[in-house]
């Protein structure tokens, strides 16, 4: 896989001889693979979206019995033809080539006991090997792209800093990116702090990016730029008109979100731990159990189950009962 990942890199090299589009046009290749699972991916969170307030419902209604809900909510998901696990499908294609696409990268700036590059997993016939080979620099539109922020900034702080406006840039993309994501989920167990955390977790991935090489940086850069014009797609798609897809799962989830809040459970996982705190500081319902009274020496108490004199129940109403009158 490391070695079709660098042959992909070295056709496209061999096409424009400019390590930058050779890596943009490998990130916009590997994007479009992946971009039919992203859109069934996201139909499917839409339609889980839409049943939401059943959901809500069914955990409200079976909330003490874990069993029939299971049961209840596959019969909800078979009713709407929904997989729960779709939407996952984008994430668990993505982490390989992720780390696939990092260390053939990381690899192009892989240098040897003499200072000059080796890199991994490249046919070292082939023209990128060559155009490598016995160098110390990957220059391509002025930037040395096996040089990482950090250094360059040591190295020369003025020039350094066009490698630190490529990580900003990046990060803003980042941004963009998952606000147009954030600008159309609405979740019903998502507070406003929550929501914004994960605005803003995407940027601080960003930071990381100061210490691996730029040609690295090019790639997320790329890759983030197609993701966004497919995002925009994705709304123009499914969130275009009144009766659309995503309008009804918007609508769902926001009357989930209402429900969430009359029955107490809404505000987010931080508002859930809280009532489960509250909960276990709640006395326990059992009656306290109270402890036995010795009486005072010297005193008595009356038979057991009689009324002792001073706690024998007073007659009720306002008229006394005269005394019989003694006899001489």
């Amino acid at each position: 896989m490391f070695q079709a990942a660098a042959w992909l890199i070295s056709q496209f090299y061999n096409l424009t001889t400019s390590y930058i589009a050779a890596i943009a046009l490998v990130s916009l290749v590997i994007m479009m693979l992946i971009f039919p699972l992203t859109l069934k991916s996201t139909k499917g969170m839409l339609e889980m979206q839409k049943v939401q307030p059943e959901m809500r419902r069914l955990q409200q209604q079976y909330r003490n019995d874990r069993q029939k809900l299971n049961e209840e909510m596959m019969k909800l998901y078979q009713e709407h033809k929904i997989n729960p696990l779709s939407s996952c499908l984008p994430l668990l294609a993505q982490m390989p080539i992720f780390i696939i696409m990092f260390r053939v990268l990381h690899g192009l700036s892989n240098k040897g006991a003499d200072g000059t590059f080796d890199p991994d997993y490249i046919s070292k016939s082939s023209d990128l090997f060559q155009s490598l080979k016995g160098k110390t620099e990957m220059l391509s539109l002025g930037l040395d792209l096996s040089l990482r922020p950090v250094e360059a900034v040591q190295d020369n702080p003025g020039k350094g800093l066009i490698y630190v406006a490529l990580v900003l840039v990046l990060m803003g993309l980042y941004f963009v990116q998952q606000k147009m994501i954030a600008s159309r989920t609405v979740s019903p167990t998502m507070s406003a702090t929550q929501a914004k955390v994960m605005q803003y977790l995407p940027v601080a991935f960003g930071v990381f990016q100061f210490f691996f090489p730029v040609g690295l940086v090019i790639y997320y850069m790329a890759q983030t730029v197609v993701r966004i014009a497919q995002q925009a797609y994705i709304t123009r798609r499914f969130y275009r008109g009144e009766h659309s897809l995503g309008q009804q799962a918007q609508a769902a989830s926001a009357k989930a979100r209402e429900m969430s809040k009359q029955d107490g459970s809404g505000g987010g996982f931080f508002s859930q731990l809280k009532q489960e705190a509250a909960k276990k500081d709640e006395p326990s319902s059992k009656p306290a159990t109270s402890k036995r009274v010795t009486p005072p020496k010297g005193g008595s108490t009356g038979p057991k189950g009689r009324p002792t004199p001073s706690n024998r129940p007073k007659p009720s109403g306002g008229t006394r009962h005269p005394k019989p009158p003694r006899r001489p």
